[in-house]
């Protein structure tokens, strides 16, 4: 059994308990909160009866062995190198951390305590991913992989209305690339490493945070172009284009149908049947490294969470988008 504590009490962190939940091994310990109420009242429709309002106390304390972070991406390396440095495992949403400095230090101290630190990016750990991965040589020399990840968000209108909210605040690391570009990216680099070259545009809000962007990346003998925003609704698949076939892919960010269509116009579904509360399958990978004494995910390695934490540092950059985190 891993006992975790959870660090944040939103939707989030409620899908996450359900999709963990599906596991045997999962029990639910403590929950954190910056005021009491709250954390009393989250807790207390879970069935939790162990609170904490000081974040120190709860990684120094012998009910967890483990924690979930889904507080605003700002506060994750802070948060995680707290629960670290104290023998804790450390699950992280995504983006793990608001630069590559910041990741650096999480790293190091993980490495230094041997104990686990994972990201939390769900996609890459769903069985239609690694059905992508199982099937990619059917398609021949691949030469270009295409995601786009386009979804309004509902504090949007609020920011409209003068009220910047996290999600549209470089205070906490936030913005399209951040929170729904890198469902895009995160793929692109498990499936084939770093690229050469990164080229963004992105259009940047008054308040200091992307609202959309696209990027090209280069590789050797292909090319990634990728779309995001928090602005705009898209309705447009992925794929990945070999010289013998596509894959299709429904949702870069929660891939439910794939399909592989060939040159000569023959399809062939490759999707796998997969659990409706899907971040089952990181709280799996998450639980199964701890039971095996391992420190890292294959695929949610933190070498990928360092090529892409670099993409994201790079893209900022030529798009002009820094956050106080960066200084």
């Amino acid at each position: 059994m891993v006992r975790f504590g959870v660090v944040g009490t939103n939707w989030i962190t409620e899908a996450f308990i359900k999709g963990a939940s599906h596991h045997e091994d999962f029990q639910l310990s403590a929950v954190y909160s910056r005021t009491e109420e709250r954390a009393a009242e989250f807790a207390g429709k879970l069935g939790v009866s162990t609170i904490f309002t000081d974040l120190g106390e709860m990684a120094k304390s012998d009910v967890i062995d483990a924690v979930y972070i889904a507080s605003p991406n700002s506060m994750h390396a802070s948060q995680a190198i707290t629960f670290l440095e104290n023998g804790k495992h450390v699950l992280c949403e995504k983006a793990i951390a608001s630069n590559s400095d910041e990741l650096a230090g999480m790293i190091k101290t993980a490495r230094e305590n041997h104990v686990v630190l994972m990201e939390a990016l769900k996609s890459t750990l769903m069985p239609n991913f690694k059905a992508i991965q199982e099937n990619i040589d059917k398609i021949g020399k691949v030469r270009r992989y295409f995601a786009s990840y386009c979804q309004y968000s509902s504090r949007y209108d609020k920011y409209k209305e003068g009220t910047v909210l996290n999600a549209f605040n470089p205070k906490f690391s936030a913005g399209s690339l951040m929170d729904i570009g890198i469902y895009c990216i995160y793929p692109l680099v498990v499936l084939f490493g770093e690229p050469k070259s990164v080229q963004a545009n992105g259009y940047v809000l008054e308040s200091g945070v992307d609202g959309e962007g696209s990027l090209i990346l280069k590789y050797d003998e292909m090319d990634a172009v990728i779309m995001f925003s928090k602005i705009t609704d898209s309705i447009l698949p992925s794929e990945i284009h070999g010289e013998d076939g596509n894959i299709w892919i429904d949702k870069i960010s929660t891939p439910e149908k794939v399909e592989i269509i060939y040159r000569n116009g023959k399809t062939e579904d490759i999707s796998k049947e997969q659990l409706t509360d899907n971040m089952f399958y990181e709280a799996e990978e998450f639980i199964t490294l701890i039971q095996q004494g391992k420190q890292e995910s294959v695929n949610n390695s933190l070498e990928n969470s360092r090529m892409t934490m670099s993409i994201l540092d790079e893209a900022r950059k030529q798009m002009g988008v820094r956050f106080p985190s960066d200084n």
